[in-house]
């Protein structure tokens, strides 16, 4: 690894290469974030969601930092009946299930689960028990973006500051991200689908079935856009109208006005 920063065009292509891989990666990590985030209090969603994505970039290099033990986690530990599993499998395996569990979780949640309102019956999650949870996904996401770095570059210079202005980006969608995923229950929806087909991904690639990355993003990125045409066309129709369409509202341990106010708060 080396520290000597001399801008080529074949420099440039990888930084800009690694920018874009950084901020897809940093959307999947925003969305998650801003999922666990609402299950807080009002007052503490926007501290979880800065301090989840800080940490996420502290996290990111300090494993670019240690990258010379990053590449021995993709030699095998054992096999099993011919297949060979290394530190890297074991840790994507473990993340996609985990993910798995949490987005089909909260997708019962949302849709079958209770409507506690704050009471004691529903049991809120703790500021420490999200951190947890987003530090946990934090470190499948980010060994995986190391590892495509350094084999992209051996540029130490390049890769952390590829990371810092991706997460600084991030950090300031982050709010945005929130608020507009919670005011539209199939956006939510949505996005949890997509933690569910990306959980799936990262149980493959543990198997050693590697899944073209466009594969995966491509099929997001078009069901993002016919969203939006949905949510385009709805609001035009309401304009027509001029009248207001109440949405499908998903259950949550909190009351519109309480959601509300998170959004509002998350806005400003």
């Amino acid at each position: 690894m080396e520290f000597a920063l001399e801008f080529t065009p074949d420099l440039l292509v990888v930084f800009l290469t690694l920018f874009v891989l950084e901020v897809v990666l940093g959307v999947d990590n925003v969305i998650f974030i801003s999922i666990l985030a609402g299950k807080l209090p009002q007052e503490q969603q926007a501290r979880a969601r800065t301090l989840g994505l800080t940490l996420a970039m502290l996290m990111r290099i300090v494993l670019v930092l240690f990258a010379g033990w990053i590449i021995t986690l993709q030699d095998d530990l054992f096999h099993v009946f011919g297949l060979g599993f290394s530190g890297r499998d074991l840790i994507l395996i473990a993340g996609g299930l985990f993910l798995l569990y949490k987005a089909v979780h909260e997708i019962h949640q949302r849709l079958e689960g209770e409507d506690d309102h704050g009471s004691a019956a529903g049991a809120k999650a703790t500021f420490g028990a999200v951190i947890a949870q987003i530090l946990a996904l934090d470190l499948v996401f980010s060994l995986d973006s190391v590892i495509t770095a350094v084999g992209m570059t051996s540029n130490l210079v390049v890769i952390i500051s590829v990371v810092v202005l991706s997460f600084a980006l991030m950090l300031f969608a982050a709010r945005h991200i929130f608020t507009f995923v919670n005011k539209h229950p199939t956006v939510k929806m949505l996005a949890l689908a997509f933690l569910v087909l990306i959980g799936v991904f990262l149980i493959a690639d543990g198997f050693g079935v590697h899944i073209d990355k466009a594969l995966i993003y491509g099929p997001m990125a078009f069901a993002i856009f016919v969203e939006a045409l949905n949510l385009i066309a709805a609001a035009r129709r309401r304009r027509r109208g001029g009248t207001t369409t109440d949405t499908v509202q998903l259950h949550s341990g909190y009351t519109k006005e309480e959601e509300a106010e998170a959004v509002r708060r998350s806005g400003s």
